[in-house]
């Protein structure tokens, strides 16, 4: 059985909440990470200024966090499911 490496993440935003930021879901079994509703609400306000106009470096460097957490949360639901819907082949 090999035991994939977890990729790290690098920053997380300044006003990320310290309790509360994920929500886990059940889904056929299998646990879902997701961001919560106040971590997706403020990455919506992110956007929302972004398309009206150009975000300030925090602003912007806290919106490129919340996409690397989006994507290392991507990571670990794909991970779950892959391992607990083939339990004799644990590799990714």
């Amino acid at each position: 059985m090999t035991t994939p490496l977890l990729p790290t993440l690098q920053n997380l935003p300044a006003n990320l909440p310290l309790e509360g930021a994920i929500s886990i879901e059940l889904q056929a079994g299998i646990p879902i990470f997701r961001a919560s509703n106040i971590v997706q609400n403020r990455i919506e306000v992110l956007l929302a200024k972004q398309q009206i106009s150009p975000l300030h470096p925090e602003e912007e460097q806290e919106l490129d966090s919340y996409e690397e957490i989006d994507d290392y949360l991507s990571f670990l639901n794909r991970l779950a499911r892959n391992i607990l819907q083939n339990p004799n082949n644990q590799t990714v």
